[in-house]
Formats: C-alpha cells, sequence, structure tokens
C-alpha cells in the first residue's frame, strides 16, 4: 500500500465529519498498521493529552489514485482507539455496533441496505438554482434527465465509478424530488460491512466534488418551505423476515425454535417493537431532523409513529412487492441523511433482535 488514505470518523456533535490523513509506505505492507493522530484537533481529545490511535478496519483499492508499479493505493477505514490502543473511543459509534452484534443480534441474519441522498452546493447555493429567487416547483426533477431538470451528473456519474471501482457494495443512484438533490444506495448485506461501506461512499462523494468545486451536504432540510427535505431511507430484515415456511421445515433457520414468526408475522413483530422505541430512535437518526419530518414532503410527524403498505408517508413502509409476497424486508424512512449508519443499524438491531 504505497499511498493509504487513513479514513476515521471524528467527535464533531452533533453531526460528526469524516477525516482522514494519507500515509506513505515505500515498501508494500500485508496489511495496514496502527497509526496515531492528534485528537485535539478532531473533538476528541485535549490539548494536553491528545493522542488517539487509529486501528484499521476495512481496506479497499483507491479508486482516485491509480496503482504504483502495480500495487494498489488504499482507502482505510479506521476505528478509533484511546492512547492504550485497547479502549474504544467514546466517539467510536462502529464499536456499538460490534457490541450489538455480539450481544446477540448476529444469530438473526440482519442485512441492510441504505438509501443516501444529499444534495450539491456550489458557493452557499444549491446546484442548479438560479442566482436570485427560485427554480421551478418541484415535479420534474425526481429521476429527470436534461440539463433543465438535474444538475450535478457528472459528479454523480464519476462518484458511481469511483464506488464501483473501489468494490463497495454499491447499487445505483438517482436524481431526487429536490433540484440538484441526488441519491445512492449501499447494500443489502450485514450491517457492519453495509455501513462501513456507507462512510467509505461519502468519503468518495466528499473528495470528488472537492475536484469540481461542489460539497455535498446531508443536512435533513437543505432549502426550508415547500421543498423536500433529504434522508437516509433504512431497509431492514432478519432471516425470519425474509424466510418462507418451506425454508423453516427444511431447517434452514436452524438457530430460531420450531415456534418462530416468519414472513410477515416477523415483519409485524418488527415494526411493533419499532413503534414501542420511536422515542430512542429518532434520537439517534440526525440532528435537525425535525425540519424534515414534518407530516409533509413525504414524511411521517417526528412525533407519530405509522407503518404502512407503500405509505411513502409513514415512518415504516413496507414494499408493495413484499406484502404481496408474505416476506421480505421493511423500510425505515426516519433516519435524516446524516445519520450515522452505524448507531442506526445499531439501534435498529437492539429494538428488533434483542428486545432493547
Amino acid at each position: 500500500m504505497p499511498f493509504a488514505e487513513y479514513i476515521w470518523i471524528d467527535g464533531t456533535t452533533p453531526t460528526a465529519k469524516v477525516r482522514n490523513k494519507t500515509k506513505y509506505t515505500p515498501a508494500v505492507e500485508a496489511t495496514p498498521s496502527d497509526w496515531g493522530f492528534d485528537g485535539s484537533s478532531t473533538s476528541q481529545a485535549s490539548g494536553h493529552d491528545s493522542d488517539c490511535v487509529l486501528r484499521p478496519v476495512r481496506s479497499v483499492d483507491n479508486p482516485l489514485r491509480p496503482s504504483i508499479d502495480g500495487h494498489p493505493n488504499t482507502l482505510v477505514l479506521c476505528e478509533v482507539f484511546m492512547p492504550d490502543g485497547v479502549t474504544p473511543h467514546p466517539s467510536n459509534t462502529r464499536a456499538r455496533l460490534r457490541a450489538a452484534l455480539e450481544a446477540g443480534a448476529s444469530k438473526f441474519d440482519p442485512m441492510f441496505g441504505i438509501e443516501q441522498e444529499y444534495t450539491l452546493m456550489r458557493d452557499g447555493r444549491l446546484l442548479g438554482w438560479p442566482d436570485a429567487g427560485y427554480p421551478r416547483p418541484q415535479g420534474p426533477y425526481y429521476c429527470g434527465v436534461g440539463a433543465d431538470d438535474v444538475a450535478g451528473r457528472d459528479i454523480v456519474e464519476a462518484h458511481a465509478e469511483a464506488c464501483v471501482r473501489a468494490g463497495l457494495m454499491y447499487e445505483g443512484s438517482n436524481a431526487e424530488v429536490l433540484l440538484g438533490q441526488w441519491e445512492f444506495q449501499v447494500g443489502a448485506g450485514d450491517p457492519l460491512t453495509v455501513a462501513d461501506h456507507l462512510w467509505l461512499a461519502r468519503w468518495l462523494l466528499y473528495r470528488i466534488g472537492e475536484d469540481h468545486g461542489v460539497y455535498a451536504t446531508l443536512h435533513p432540510k437543505p432549502m426550508l418551505g415547500d421543498w423536500n427535505g433529504t434522508g437516509a431511507h433504512t431497509n431492514f430484515s432478519t432471516a425470519a423476515m425474509r424466510a418462507t415456511g418451506l425454508e423453516v421445515f427444511a431447517g434452514q433457520l436452524p438457530l430460531f425454535p420450531s415456534d418462530t414468526r416468519i414472513g410477515m408475522d416477523a415483519i409485524t413483530d418488527a415494526c411493533e417493537a419499532l413503534s414501542r422505541r420511536h422515542a430512542e430512535h429518532i434520537a439517534v437518526y440526525g440532528a435537525d431532523n425535525h425540519l424534515r419530518l414534518t407530516g409533509h414532503h413525504e414524511t411521517c410527524d417526528i412525533n407519530t409513529f405509522r407503518c404502512g403498505v407503500a405509505d411513502r408517508g409513514a415512518s415504516i413502509r413496507i414494499p408493495r412487492h413484499v406484502a404481496n409476497k408474505g416476506r421480505g424486508y421493511l423500510e425505515d424512512r426516519r433516519p435524516a441523511a446524516n445519520a450515522d449508519p452505524y448507531l442506526v443499524c445499531e439501534r435498529i438491531l437492539r429494538t428488533v433482535c434483542l428486545g432493547e
């Protein structure tokens, strides 16, 4: 790994930022090694005791930097540890997700897929918006095509290609309802991989934006008024939710007792569990989410919990094809675009799988 971009999540509140620094290693290392950094500059330590430890947890090829002598440069996602190298830093939310999986959530074979919305900005204005006033009302921009209906496709396509070249679980993209707003999807897969890949995809989006003089904001309501907000809809399932009676009969769910509720029954149970912990979820679903979850613009009010089939105004949407098949997954539409995917996945696992 001649050039390795060490990437980590900082301690900025209420919304963490992604950071990186570059390590050059003349000799090719088999695996990335721990590295230190100044936590006092990232809201993770005080100035008089500022050392923190970066511990690599996932490495992928860096699609933005060509390989050197056949050796790929890398993106190295890290967890942050205290100076002892043993204790996870309080800002290390990935450690919290690991703890939920180790506490028993992993036996439910959970799978996640996250739809990351974002809005492109330049010089403090939404990309594609006029210098004064507003564009045409929403309607033509969602999945639009043409310079009058979309803005920033060059960045979106460069980002898509970079994610694929890096080997991320990138599923696709589309223009969203607000002009200058886009979405990409990551997953479906196990929660640690999906959350890791989402953070790496965010880093790539920010980094590519530098080359175009554009930045992506994850603020849940980048423009107040009659305009859509920006979310991170989270699709979730367990083995029981995905199962059919035949699969259980064939012994494909050996970790579950014979009376396990499966399919739509398991999805209904998950919705009921989520309804009882609504406040706990909202608490970790992103800062300023109240500006987005108003009951309008394809959202449910932040103080209301509602499930519905094919209902994009519900807190939890059950896709029509899932209801028709009688098994599959649910979509939690409450997380804001700026939510930490580690915390979102952890909270869902603790509610649905661990009953906490």
